[in-house]
């Protein structure tokens, strides 16, 4: 079984939330703070699932461990799909939650209501320890954006982005309701069931011995 998985983040609320979504699974979290050297990889892909391939593969091949990484963001529709695979860096390469959501709120100054449609995206990639992918999963959740923030929960976008069923943005969700339809639950509950079925499909000399490596904390 593969009883321990390296996150390949260093957001500590991603973190979080992962293991709130993975609780019961059976799988200890590891994420890139257990691993120091490692050199970061860079996101120059052209779509959230190069990005995420991309990421498992390299931090896979550089610690020897089962790797799940995700690349997420959030598309708005009057800006043609914008910030897209840019959202963590919308404000620039050193920008923060705050300066991304204050750019995006500038940029749609003036924008009516029928027009802030956005969705977040999802993609999920898990590479084994020799960096091969073995699964991918993606998922969305549309809404669109409040003209401010509210709320202080989630990260990113979230304190902007209603839920539209919800009357709500994500930032007031509980987390128990976000956990139920965010665009990263969902791609983690079609993950989880690829990856039983990954599990089931190692032959039983591969399963007989430990999976994770022994440079694997």
């Amino acid at each position: 079984m593969i009883d321990r998985l390296l996150l390949g983040t260093g957001n500590r609320k991603k973190r979080l939330e992962m293991e709130d979504l993975l609780q019961g699974q059976g799988v200890r979290l590891l994420t890139l703070a257990d691993f120091p050297g490692i050199p970061d990889v860079v996101e120059d892909g052209a779509s959230f699932a190069e990005n995420a391939a991309k990421k498992a593969r390299g931090y896979a091949l550089a610690s020897g461990c089962w790797t799940v990484c995700d690349d997420s963001g959030i598309s708005v529709d009057a800006l043609g799909g914008a910030p897209g695979i840019y959202s963590a860096r919308f404000a620039g390469p050193d920008a923060d939650d705050e300066a991304n959501n204050r750019l995006l709120l500038e940029r749609l100054s003036g924008v009516p209501d029928e027009r802030r449609g956005a969705y977040y995206t999802c993609h999920i990639a898990l590479a084994d320890p020799q960096g091969e992918i073995r699964l991918t999963s993606e998922a969305i959740c549309r809404g669109r954006l409040r003209h401010g923030a509210s709320g202080q929960g989630g990260f990113g976008y979230d304190p902007l982005f209603e839920v539209l069923e919800y009357h709500t943005t994500f930032g007031d969700l509980g987390p128990a309701a976000k956990r139920a339809i965010s665009h990263r639950a969902r791609a983690l509950r079609d993950f989880v069931c690829q990856w039983k079925r990954l599990q089931q499909s190692l032959p039983p000399a591969v399963e007989s011995v430990p999976i994770i490596p022994a440079s694997c904390p």
